[in-house]
């Protein structure tokens, strides 16, 4: 397969991750879709800059972060989901495990930004500390650090939310 048809697959292949971490930064779904159009249209322009064979999610993840703090330093005014939004967002419960997910996401939503990205591309992406630490531009014990206090931040938080079991 010639390297631009195998970078578009894996445009492809990590378009949901790309959107997953963008509706967590975000937390607007338009504006989400934005971010991930401009990560897309960015990672195309550049895609020769990707080195063939590598993983592509932590220069994805880069770029996708790069233009969230952008963004973020332009507009410079933080927006909480209100319920109607959680629930545009959620899957209609069909039975409990829906429902516990979309608790899930509210609780989330009140842990701070860095706890809250380093739990998503750690816990549910799987990427290495490392990466992490290099696409956010911290140590990566900045990264387990964050990650502690995100998970500690979670348990007390789901313990608060009517005995939720972590």
């Amino acid at each position: 397969m010639n390297p631009e048809r195998q970078f578009h697959q894996l445009l492809l292949d990590n378009l949901d991750r790309l959107r997953r971490y963008a509706r967590v930064l975000e937390r607007d779904p338009a504006a989400a879709d934005d971010l991930v159009q401009d990560t897309l249209e960015r990672a195309w322009r550049n895609w020769r800059r990707w080195r063939s064979g590598s993983d592509i999610r932590p220069w994805l993840f880069s770029i996708l972060h790069n233009r969230h703090v952008d963004h973020v330093r332009r507009a410079r005014q933080a927006t909480e989901l209100s319920d109607a939004e959680w629930e545009r967002l959620a899957v209609p419960p069909g039975h409990e495990r829906e429902s516990r997910l979309r608790d899930l996401g509210r609780i989330l939503t009140r842990l701070p930004d860095e706890q809250r990205e380093v739990l998503l591309l750690v816990v549910v992406e799987e990427m290495r500390y490392q990466d992490v630490a290099s696409m956010l531009g911290v140590p990566a014990g900045t990264v387990m650090s964050r990650l502690h206090r995100g998970r500690e931040g979670l348990r007390r938080l789901m313990t608060e939310q009517g005995g939720m079991e972590p």
